[in-house]
């Protein structure tokens, strides 16, 4: 049953709904392949092996649920699912347990998914490293070595290792792009509000729900799933046409399509991911699009200072829930180094600052969104680092800005596109000669995740990826 979790979450749905093979059998599978892998990548800080049985039970042939059946992980951050702890990586949440699910994962089970358990996550989802102080670190099943990258590690772990043929991630400032970089996934950032943040926030200007996938598809029928208004929504994206899981399968016609090498921050690019990125544009060019290589309009304008004061303010707000939830006060106890120090820069930071670092970054973006007047879509690096290894990235150290200005130049092209607020796509094209995926990030125009998917569908089938599987790890 191990090699049929490497199968898409939508052929998996297909068989439960045909009877080729149960909920249950599925559900057993992925608790037995934890149990196998999860000691050597550590991507689970829970397992609900329980209660996804109980909720297997409940679902029979002939379930019209497009994911009926099929196990799945929810991130360990800001999404609360009723009954499970929700630590967010940190000693300061206890054992915070929520009584109610957020509207993404209610609609995750009306979808038909089984919640098998919760992902790891950095402290606070803070680094693209996953190594949080509470549960130690989450490592990658394609060297367990290194980094599965992060936010969303725990989920990238997961779906590479094959535990999970999908998983819920979360992105800030590349969250779902790196891990998937890192595991050799499909990571698709949603445009802002894409995704409802119900019932506990209203909108958010740089965070996003999404998932780790192994197929294009996948992906788009878990946009499907995931998008629309929720009531009080204080902003929401505009309905697409038509779902985004038919616009996927269609043809993306001829693009005008942007190369860019230029981080949005200082950093030095790695030539394996500056070849990969010109590897992308060449097969992209073979296919019948228009490709040319631009100067980014972010180049000479290093804004990691002006979003640090953003990041540290999502920090600190992160850090006082956490003190309420978790009946505590936060201290050098019971929060990480990093942590601490962004808790304590966002706390000094005046509301005139926090403003004024908002209006220089929404400057910025329409700086950066007029590109797509002569454009379709934009392709960078995904990193501009082959995945770090395990304590390179360090939240508990000495110097913890120190540390956060490396974790930048690890992965510089992914935040400015949180900033913007536009969807973009990391999908992993090539393999390393070091053995790791090699990936891109495809950025498309404010609300336009229908032409990425396409064009990502194209590329997957002009050169695929799913059936590249990480060795199974040691014991």
């Amino acid at each position: 049953m191990t090699g049929l979790l490497r199968s898409s979450a939508l052929e998996l749905g297909r068989m439960v709904r045909a009877g080729e093979v149960s909920a249950r059998e599925l559900v057993e599978a992925s608790l037995a392949r934890i149990e196998a892998v999860d000691p050597a990548i550590n991507a689970f800080p829970l397992v609900d092996a329980e209660g996804a049985l109980a909720a297997a039970e409940g679902v029979k042939p002939g379930d019209e649920r497009p994911f009926a059946g099929v196990p799945m992980a929810i991130k360990d951050l800001f999404a609360p699912v009723a009954g499970l702890r929700m630590s967010q990586g940190s000693d300061l949440l206890g054992d915070y347990t929520p009584d109610y699910d957020s509207a993404l994962v209610r609609r995750f089970r009306e979808a038909g998914f089984v919640i098998v358990g919760r992902s790891a996550s950095p402290e606070f989802g803070i680094p693209p490293v996953t190594e949080p102080r509470r549960f130690g670190p989450t490592r990658n099943p394609w060297d367990t070595e290194r980094t599965p990258g992060g936010s969303s590690g725990g989920a990238g772990a997961a779906v590479a290792a094959g535990t999970v043929p999908v998983a819920h991630g979360s992105d800030g400032g590349g969250s779902i792009r790196i891990p998937a970089a890192c595991c050799g996934l499909v990571g698709l950032k949603p445009s802002r509000n894409r995704i409802s943040r119900a019932p506990d926030i209203g909108e958010h200007l740089l965070s996003t729900d999404g998932a780790l996938t192994r197929t294009v598809a996948d992906s788009a029928a878990l946009l499907d799933v995931m998008a629309g208004y929720e009531t009080g929504d204080a902003n929401w994206a505009p309905t697409p046409p038509e779902p985004f899981a038919v616009t996927a399968a269609r043809g993306p016609g001829s693009l005008r399509i942007a190369l860019t090498l230029d981080p949005p921050i200082e950093a030095v690019l790695d030539p394996a991911c500056e070849e990969a990125a010109r590897a992308a544009a060449e097969l992209l060019a073979s296919l019948g699009h228009e490709v040319r290589e631009v100067t980014a309009p972010w180049k000479g304008t290093d804004l990691l200072s002006t979003f640090s004061v953003l990041w540290a303010a999502n920090v600190a707000i992160s850090v006082t829930h956490g003190q309420l939830v978790g009946g505590r006060t936060a201290t050098e106890e019971n929060v990480e180094p990093l942590t601490w120090a962004l808790h304590r820069r966002g706390l000094e930071h005046s509301s005139v600052e926090y403003l004024g670092a908002t209006a220089v970054l929404q400057g910025f973006a329409r700086g950066v969104i007029s590109l797509w007047r002569d454009i379709d879509v934009l392709i960078t690096p995904a990193l501009a680092r082959r995945p770090v290894r395990i304590g390179e990235i360090d939240t508990c150290g000495e110097k913890p800005m120190d540390e956060f200005r490396k974790a930048g130049q690890f992965t510089p092209y992914t935040a400015a596109i949180n900033v913007t607020g536009q969807p973009a796509i990391s999908v992993p094209l090539f393999q390393g000669a070091d053995g790791l995926p090699l990936a891109v990030q495809m950025v498309g125009p404010p609300a336009g995740e229908g032409v990425l998917l396409a064009l990502a569908s194209q590329l997957e089938e002009a050169r695929p990826w799913a059936g590249r599987v990480p060795p199974e790890p040691a014991p």
